[in-house]
C-alpha cells in the first residue's frame, strides 16, 4: 500500500518539487495559549503567600496619608508654607502649629536657585527650630540632553 505525492501530472521522480514556503502558526498559538493559562493560574498564588488567620483588632484604620509640609522660598524673598504666603517673623510658629495639629512629619524645602545660599541656611534653621527633625531639600532634575556640560 503505497501512495504517491506529487503535483498531479504523472512526471514521477523527475516531477517538479516545490517546498511550502508558509509558516505554520498554529503551535505556536497552541504553546503561547498554554503559557497564558500557566501564569493566569500561578500569578494569584504568587501574590496570596502563606494562607494566615489575622487576628481581629479595636484599633482605629490608620489615616489616609496627610498632604506634605512644603516650605518654599520665592526669587523675591518670599516664604511660602504650602501654597500660603507666611512672613518670615511668623515661620517658625506656623511650622510649629502644623507639627502640633498634624504629628511629625517630614518637611521638604523648596528654594528658588538664585537666592543666597545664606537664606536657603536659614530657612534651613527656622524650619529646624520649629520641632520638625525630619527636612527634606527639594531640586529640579537636569534634562539629560545638555547634562554633559562639554560644548560642541
Amino acid at each position: 500500500m503505497t501512495m504517491s505525492v506529487g503535483n498531479g501530472n504523472g512526471g514521477g521522480d523527475e516531477a517538479e518539487y516545490r517546498p511550502i514556503s508558509e509558516i505554520n502558526i498554529t503551535p505556536m498559538v497552541d504553546v503561547m495559549l498554554v503559557l497564558l493559562i500557566i501564569f493566569m493560574v500561578t500569578a494569584p498564588l504568587l501574590v496570596a503567600g502563606v494562607p494566615v488567620e489575622l487576628p481581629s483588632t479595636a484599633a482605629a484604620r490608620i489615616s489616609q496619608p496627610k498632604k506634605p509640609v512644603i516650605v518654599s522660598l520665592g526669587s523675591d524673598g518670599s516664604i511660602y508654607v504650602r501654597e500660603d504666603q507666611v512672613n518670615s517673623d511668623n515661620l517658625v510658629p506656623t511650622l510649629t502649629a502644623l507639627r502640633a495639629a498634624e504629628g511629625e512629619t517630614v518637611v521638604y524645602v523648596r528654594a528658588d536657585k538664585n537666592r543666597a545660599y545664606g537664606e536657603v541656611m536659614d530657612l534651613l534653621g527656622r524650619v529646624g527650630q520649629s520641632g520638625y527633625p525630619r527636612v527634606s531639600l527639594l531640586s529640579q532634575p537636569k534634562a539629560n540632553g545638555g547634562a554633559s556640560g562639554q560644548s560642541q
